[in-house]
């Protein structure tokens, strides 16, 4: 069989595949949503309330943005436009994360709670592993010819930001966990156990490192870390987003588990987070410097 293969999106079978894989992904997020509690209430998940407030928040962004994000980056991935190789990377992440909270964080034995969400298993699975495939084909055709501009002053101060971000956030989780140790609960921890445990394992064992990992290539290897700052900004800010509406679904729904403090910790670290992801397009070029700033440059 011959193949053809280009030097920005390596074979054509590969792109063709992932694009389409982009795009079913984006559609099955619509359906899923739609047949979710925030609209038909078609899928029921056994979990308690505040957890369906919560689903409710993370499908609407789901409907919003994350879907328009997969159909529009496998459509142009598709047609071979240069802007799909950063949108096909900025979802995998956050897809593996929802399809695991989803199901291994939502099903919970416990017999108070019924459900149908089982009935949907195929659907995630497909998410899952389209955003696997998708992971590692858009990681192999990212940009390599990026050239960084950081300048060390600059960087120090982004670093100093991002690293503080990174422990406030870990020192939250880790608190509660070793609540959980100590006392054998914690908020959130005895009506959703699963995805107490799912959550905080992800962002500990994962999410926090890479960020981390993220700013020591910043200072070792600039040239070569465009793909995994890109990779890491891509979750935090489609998580970020997802987050927030939660919170604020949360809020409207009056549920007791709300905090506005934590609420208002979220939107800061949005803040940082969208600050930070821009000053990482412009340093790679991906967005243009003012004119000011390239003279000073």
């Amino acid at each position: 069989m011959k193949t053809e293969k280009d030097s920005r999106f390596g074979f054509s079978h590969e792109r063709i595949l992932v694009g389409l894989l982009s795009v079913a992904t984006g559609l099955l997020l619509v359906y899923l949503a739609v047949l979710g509690p925030l609209l038909l209430g078609i899928i029921r998940y056994k979990t308690a309330a505040t957890a369906i407030y919560q689903i409710m928040g993370q499908d609407l962004v789901n409907l919003v943005l994350l879907s328009v994000l997969a159909i529009v980056g496998g459509i142009a991935l598709i047609l071979k436009k240069e802007y799909s190789r950063f949108l096909i990377l900025s979802t995998p992440l956050y897809l593996i994360y929802y399809v695991l909270s989803y199901t291994v964080g939502l099903e919970w034995s416990s017999t108070q709670y019924s459900g149908n969400s089982e009935k949907y298993s195929w659907h995630f699975l497909f998410i899952l592993i389209a955003s696997v495939i998708t992971l590692l084909y858009a990681l192999s055709i990212f940009p390599k010819t990026l050239k960084p501009t950081f300048r060390k002053k600059p960087l120090a101060v982004y670093s100093a930001f991002l690293t503080i971000f990174l422990l406030m956030f870990a020192l939250m989780w880790l608190k509660e966990v070793q609540e959980v140790i100590t006392t054998g609960t914690a908020r959130a921890y005895g009506e959703v156990p699963a995805a107490f445990w799912l959550i905080r394992y992800f962002d500990l064992g994962f999410t926090i490192p890479l960020g981390f990992l993220s700013i020591y290539l910043l200072w070792t290897r600039p040239e070569e870390t465009a793909a995994v700052q890109f990779l890491f900004y891509g979750f935090f800010i489609t998580m970020i987003v997802a987050v927030n509406s939660m919170g604020l679904t949360m809020l409207v729904k009056n549920d007791p588990a709300f905090r506005m403090a934590d609420m208002m910790v979220f939107l800061s670290l949005a803040v940082i987070v969208f600050v930070g992801f821009i000053y990482i397009l412009r340093n790679y070029g991906i967005i243009m410097k003012g004119k000011s700033e390239k003279a000073a440059a």
